[in-house]
């Protein structure tokens, strides 16, 4: 395992401890915003299924009855009805945060009023087919613009899932087993350090008790 390339000091020694305590510290909050961030993916991802399979049986609803109002109207006809226009659609655009990650939000305002219900067209030379077709595409409208809302918000939530599963991987496999080995290294070397310093004071004690006796025994001899 790799080492921090630092001075084997006391200081150092104090200072990668604190650094250590908080970088495990971040490693349980990146943890906890992983998880709390796959919660929250699992969760539109199963909203997301529902809402595109409610799509793709209203969109297959409306081509069916398309298909029909094609075989029993004349072609003229169906095209005029096709060409009215309805009232321009207004979206609006916001953001929401989501476990620290901005996801959009798509609003229609028209939605409260109702106007989406209503058939752009007269019905004097149109069928009930054309009727069913194009209010199955209403009501697959609104629902469309929620599952765009919710695929950008999956693809976005999956993107900062990836990012945070990095960080916690670099946090747990490689700065926090980094600072642990130099940590632990350190420690050896200022332990050593202290025994070799312990054992030159008791050389240095056992000299000055020598030289003390030595001492002691001249005088008496002197006398």
């Amino acid at each position: 395992m790799a080492q921090i390339q630092v001075n084997p000091t006391r200081m150092e020694l104090n200072r990668l401890k604190k650094q250590l305590v908080v970088a495990r510290r971040g490693h349980k909050l990146m943890k906890d915003k992983r998880d709390g961030l796959m919660r929250q993916f699992l969760e539109i991802v199963k909203e997301n299924k529902i809402l595109r399979e409610r799509v793709e049986i209203l969109l297959e609803k409306a081509n069916q009855q398309f298909l029909i109002a094609r075989a029993v109207m004349k072609s003229e006809f169906l095209e005029e009805a096709l060409m009215i226009g309805q009232s321009s659609i207004q979206i609006d655009v916001d953001t929401e945060n989501l476990m620290s990650v901005e996801v959009p939000v798509f609003e229609m305002p028209f939605e409260k009023s109702g106007r989406m219900d209503s058939l752009p067209y007269g019905m004097a030379s149109t069928t009930g087919e054309l009727d069913m077709a194009v209010m199955a595409l209403n009501e697959a409208f609104p629902i469309m613009l929620k599952l765009a809302e919710i695929e950008k918000s999956t693809m976005l939530l999956a993107s900062e899932i990836e990012k945070t599963r990095r960080r916690v991987n670099s946090l747990e496999y490689v700065l926090i087993p980094n600072y642990e080995q130099t940590i632990k290294s350190i420690a050896m070397k200022l332990d050593e350090s202290e025994r070799g310093n312990l054992t030159r004071l008791m050389k240095v004690k056992d000299m000055i008790v020598k030289q003390a006796i030595e001492a002691s025994i001249k005088a008496d001899a002197d006398a």
